[in-house]
């Protein structure tokens, strides 16, 4: 895994933010601590980062406010980090678009666990695959991971980004759903095998031409066209 790699951690605890970025420096990772969000996004125009840690209880703009933000100019990925532990506020997270989301009290070694998962599968993973994807008339950047058809862009969350290179990578593959749970939400996932059913609906509505099946018994498979 590639060490150059800018992490921007919004947190206002002083104390807990002073450790995690301790242990995060010591993979090698370039970390910015802010204790607000107002600062950390204007900082983040010039030099934007590739991972966004937030926590969601923050004074002023609150870390779904934040991630809203993010997620109108680009798809860099997010973890929650929370004092709330709620499945709603997981599932809210998960549909404004965070990748990972970690209840407070946790091990700062958990946390560094997670960002290498995730940065591995964002920036690493599209490395093996061509550079541009044509396919049933979509055009995939998986580096970018910017999806067009027609010259329009096509939004998709960081879940069903991840998801759709997945199926791609193994196309005309059967996929079983604990596969797919395993790559891409991580081994250490505890919630329904239905996740993946969820951004799988929501890719089929944003992408209706694309070839997506359902191997009943099984999982799910891209055929090429």
């Amino acid at each position: 895994m590639s060490n150059e790699y800018t992490i921007y951690l919004v947190e206002d605890e002083q104390d807990l933010s002073h450790v995690l970025k301790a242990y995060m420096e010591k993979e090698g990772w370039n970390v910015s601590v802010y204790h607000n969000g107002e600062e950390a996004l204007k900082n983040s125009e010039g030099s934007p980062p590739h991972l966004w840690i937030l926590d969601i209880m923050l004074p002023g703009m609150d870390g779904y406010e934040i991630i809203k933000e993010i997620k109108k100019n680009s798809d860099i990925p997010v973890i929650f980090i929370s004092a709330r532990d709620q499945d709603l506020d997981r599932i809210v997270g998960l549909e404004l678009g965070s990748d990972d989301y970690l209840a407070k009290p946790f091990m700062p070694r958990e946390l560094v666990i997670r960002v290498k998962k995730l940065l591995t599968r964002v920036y690493e993973t599209g490395n093996r695959m061509p550079q541009i994807i044509e396919i049933t008339g979509y055009t995939i950047d998986p580096i970018s991971r910017r999806i067009t058809r027609d010259g329009d862009i096509i939004n998709l969350t960081g879940k069903e980004i991840d998801v759709l290179l997945y199926l791609i990578e193994n196309k005309g593959k059967s996929r079983k759903r604990e596969e797919i749970l395993e790559y891409v939400w991580g081994d250490d996932y505890f919630g329904s095998e239905r996740a993946v059913d969820d951004v799988i609906r929501r890719v089929r509505k944003k992408m209706p031409r694309l070839n997506l099946e359902t191997v009943y018994g099984s999982g799910y498979r891209i055929i090429p066209s």
